[in-house]
């Protein structure tokens, strides 16, 4: 969820450089961690009805093939922070307090979410199937996930212990394996902190969308700037297609990463083709999306960093082969878990964020993604410190 911050915030302290990387080393199974019971506020301001977050899934720009969620879907005001994330959601009613709403999200029209779960829009959500989801998957226009090469970055297993943190001062209290925090609100000494207490870092990264207030927002031609993501001054889509323009910047990001020291990658956004034309101003299709996704995929890896696939549902059984790990935003909530199930199939952790703001039922979350062997947190849209973890 990343909130857009002011201008003012955009002058970011020099960053200090960390060239030493580390494998992702086999990781302990299990949903849980000693912080089980750590509570979590419910959000003030995120609220269904126009899903903003750090991630991939769609913002209703395609029908759903699930149809309308059960209960009505609320207006909301997006929940705005200060370091780089925003949410809010986007579709759909929320499940209240019972089993998780059947069938995909409403469409509601709009650009790309920035991540939360694709409500109301991804070619992936299957109706009427059991809590967790059994969607069904798009194709992606003939490219084949193994364009994008070997990994010398080692997977992440099933069952990976996590911490998500985009907002906020860093709380590196958390017995967790692994904790995805922003690329330029962290240096490289908090990165070096988390891998002293045995934990992997992953950057999360921006990479389908320009954000004026970044230190390398100057470095963004017009070209490969697209329509103002809607309501969000400072934001525009951005052609991935273009990858002569934007593929200098992107690989200067992932160096960055790297010289820091982190382990993998979170590319955000990456769903950016499912707006079109008309949301994005760029005739983006899925298979530019997957193209894309390869190309990320291979500069990653050529820097020993992992990485996952953010959402974006619809490419996972392209990309499963390829990418190291998944990221999901409720995805339970939303009844398409079980589309990400190559990646467990391929021995592979889907990193499970659940929101506090849709009326999940967690607890029948934690049940689901344990027998699968997904990775379910509960989060706040706005992504700060606070986390409820698997009993």
């Amino acid at each position: 969820m990343r909130v857009p911050i002011p201008a003012s915030l955009a002058s970011l302290a020099s960053l200090a450089s960390l060239a030493s990387l580390a494998a992702f080393s086999p990781i302990l199974a299990g949903c849980s961690s000693s912080e089980a019971g750590a509570s979590i506020p419910s959000d003030s301001a995120g609220s269904s009805g126009d899903t903003r977050t750090h991630g991939g899934g769609t913002a209703g720009l395609a029908a759903s093939s699930g149809g309308a969620s059960s209960g009505a879907a609320s207006a909301g005001t997006a929940a705005v922070t200060a370091s780089g994330g925003r949410s809010a959601t986007d579709g759909g009613a929320p499940s209240q307090g019972g089993a998780p709403s059947q069938g995909g999200a409403p469409s509601q029209g709009g650009a790309p979410s920035h991540g939360g779960a694709p409500s109301g829009g991804a070619a992936s959500h299957g109706g009427g199937s059991a809590a967790g989801g059994a969607g069904k998957s798009g194709a992606a226009g003939g490219a084949t996930g193994g364009a994008a090469g070997a990994s010398s970055a080692e997977k992440l297993p099933p069952g990976t212990s996590w911490q998500w943190q985009l907002t906020g001062k860093l709380d590196t209290s958390f017995t967790v394996k692994v904790y995805d925090i922003d690329l330029y609100d962290n240096d490289a000494a908090a990165v070096s902190a988390l891998h002293a207490k045995g934990a992997k870092v992953i950057c999360y990264v921006s990479v389908g969308s320009y954000e004026d207030w970044r230190p390398d927002a100057a470095d963004f031609p017009q070209a490969v700037l697209g329509k103002d993501y809607p309501g969000w001054p400072g934001e525009k889509f951005l052609d991935i297609r273009a990858l002569d323009k934007l593929g200098p910047i992107m690989t200067k990001r992932l160096d960055l990463c790297a010289s820091k020291g982190f382990d993998g990658i979170e590319p955000d956004n990456m769903d950016v083709f499912e707006g079109g034309t008309s949301g994005t101003g760029f005739p983006l299709t899925e298979k530019d999306g997957l193209a894309y996704a390869q190309w990320l995929t291979t500069q990653a890896h050529a820097r020993g960093l992992s990485i996952g696939q953010k959402n974006t549902s619809e490419l996972a059984s392209q990309l499963a082969t390829v990418m190291d790990w998944a990221l999901t935003e409720d995805c339970f909530d939303g009844n398409w878990c079980a589309d990400m199930q190559p990646y467990i199939d391929q021995g592979k952790a889907v990193l499970m964020s659940e929101y506090t703001d849709t009326g999940v039922n967690f607890s029948s979350a934690c049940t689901w993604a344990k027998a699968h062997q997904f990775s379910a947190i509960l989060k706040g849209r706005d992504l700060d410190a606070s986390v409820q973890f698997c009993p």
